[in-house]
């Protein structure tokens, strides 16, 4: 890991203002739109904002949403072609930020090729063995296929198949030649294990300073992380722990994932967060806006890797709804351009700005010890240290003020620090930052 990353979170297809269907999925000829080419307008931005790398959401040619894939080789037509890409990544390097990219080896599309030739052919098809298919059972096709939970449109592979292993390896190669730096393994939590682990031993000759990111939503995060050789994980019991404890006035839920949050660290590097494309803008998530500046200072005090979600540094709304195309407001684009930000969404995004840059003079920060100092319902403390250095984060959600003792020769760096002599009153709903340096 890179000291102080900080890596920004995008969902292109959404972002971008992509048709919601690929007009020609996998076709060899038909209209591309070069929408990857508007990004790059955006990279100043996301260097004024302090970001260290942006990872981008699924770009490959598929059917829909970018998650039921039909060619990993290629650019998604509604958002351009490899060049455009290549073109991206190289704007990107030029401004020294990394480039990651989703992938998703779980599933394929139902207009994936290989499971085209299944429905074509049955049993006779060569790809017939890439699938979990069960002829013997009728189904829509004549038969019964494995999908993701639930889908049918998402065709589970058969991660037992030495080709499919390898079909991986050279999907995540020829991108990583193509100069991406770090990999987002959509569900990572549902494929094997040791298929992911071989997969990333294979890949570490080509990179050995590869990012591995698996999405784990549920499951042991230390076991999985380990077992399949991840950099590192998504902290969604954290994600979690922010907006609720923040929402109940309850800290000792926060306190308890803190500790669960210590552990992982021993183990891999959380990726932590407090929004992304398949989760309800942290705005409108929060009863209280007043506790966002909370939120954020969570976000980039904690150890890990911490990511901006597209669109949250300038306080866009938008929830997600269990039903087809609930993704919509957490995907849609942002309301405002570099450069137009005013009112509210400015103060935001400088809030953004200016924590980031506090994380960014910190590298310790990413790896350091973290320790619950005070606890109460409504307020809590907590330190990150390391052998030199010591910051302390205090909020308060209390309707009163609260009173905290820092240690001597910290200074506060951020938010609503009322200095005293031997301790330090934060109002209502206030929050502090102090640190050794």
């Amino acid at each position: 890991m890179k000291s102080s990353e900080i890596w920004y979170h995008l969902y292109p297809l959404g972002f971008l203002g992509a048709e919601d269907r690929n007009p020609a999925p996998g076709a060899l000829e038909g209209p591309i739109s070069h929408r990857l080419a508007d990004l790059v307008g955006w990279l100043d931005h996301l260097v004024e904002l302090g970001v260290t790398g942006l990872l981008l959401g699924p770009i490959f040619e598929s059917e829909s949403h970018g998650y039921d894939i039909v060619d990993p080789f290629r650019v998604d037509r509604r958002l351009g072609s490899e060049a455009d890409l290549r073109q991206l990544i190289d704007e990107c390097h030029q401004r020294s930020l990394r480039v990651g990219l989703d992938v998703v080896f779980h599933h394929v599309g139902r207009g994936h090729p290989f499971f085209v030739d299944v429905l074509a052919h049955g049993r006779e098809s060569a790809r017939s063995d890439w699938f979990h298919i069960n002829f013997d059972r009728p189904g829509d096709d004549g038969f019964r296929y494995a999908n993701f939970e639930g889908h049918g449109q998402l065709v589970k592979l058969k991660h037992g198949n030495e080709q499919v292993l390898d079909w991986a390896v050279d999907v995540a190669r020829y991108w990583l030649e193509r100069g991406v730096d770090a990999l987002r393994l959509d569900a990572a939590y549902a494929i094997p294990a040791g298929f992911l682990a071989t997969f990333e031993s294979r890949l570490h000759a080509l990179r050995p300073d590869l990012l591995l990111i698996g999405e784990v939503i549920h499951g042991d995060y230390v076991a999985i992380a380990k077992a399949s050789r991840l950099s590192s994980v998504t902290q969604y019991e954290l994600w979690k722990a922010i907006w609720s404890s923040l929402n109940e006035r309850n800290f000792y839920e926060l306190a308890h994932a803190l500790q669960r949050h210590i552990d992982f660290c021993r183990h891999f590097v959380p990726w932590n967060f407090v929004g992304n494309h398949d989760t309800t803008r942290i705005v409108s998530k929060l009863s209280d806006r007043r506790h966002l500046p909370h939120a954020l200072a969570i976000l980039f005090t904690l150890p890990g890797i911490p990511a901006v979600y597209a669109g949250d540094e300038q306080a866009a709304e938008g929830r997600k709804y269990d039903r087809e195309g609930g993704d919509a407001e957490i995907r849609r684009p942002l309301a405002y351009r570099p450069g137009d930000l005013a009112g509210d969404s400015l103060l935001i995004w400088q809030l953004h700005r200016g924590l980031i840059a506090i994380r960014r003079a910190r590298p310790w920060l990413a790896d350091g010890a973290l320790k619950v100092r005070q606890l109460a319902n409504r307020s809590i403390a907590f330190e990150v240290r390391s052998q030199e250095n010591l910051l302390v984060t205090v909020l308060n959600t209390d309707d009163q003020p609260v009173s905290c003792t820092i240690p001597a020769g910290l200074v506060p760096v951020a938010g609503h620090a009322v200095a005293r002599p031997e301790a330090t009153e934060l109002p209502a709903h206030g929050w502090a930052i102090w640190s050794s340096t």
